[in-house]
């Protein structure tokens, strides 16, 4: 069974400041050298909600994580579309 997993790809000081809920924080200045550590009980195919502030540097966190196998990935843009859309 796949689950959702929601990833905030956010510095570490924007993430202190408000995120959702149930969001990991793997910013991504970071995500090459420590994504494996931060999704390492997150499968291929479970969908991965992925978000910043704009969506931009969310965009470019999914284009990593399709060249490193996972297919399921949406841009959920900023906290709030988020909120709203996907929770």
């Amino acid at each position: 069974m796949s689950k959702k997993i929601i990833l905030d790809v956010r510095e570490k000081h924007e993430y202190k400041k408000s995120h959702v809920k149930e969001a990991k924080n793997l910013p991504l200045s970071s995500m090459m050298i420590n994504h494996q550590s931060v999704l390492e009980d997150v499968d291929f195919e479970d969908e991965i909600i992925v978000y910043c502030r704009s969506g931009h540097r969310a965009s470019m966190a999914i284009s990593f994580l399709q060249k490193n196998g996972y297919k399921n990935l949406k841009n959920g843009v900023n906290q709030s579309t988020v909120e709203s859309n996907y929770l």
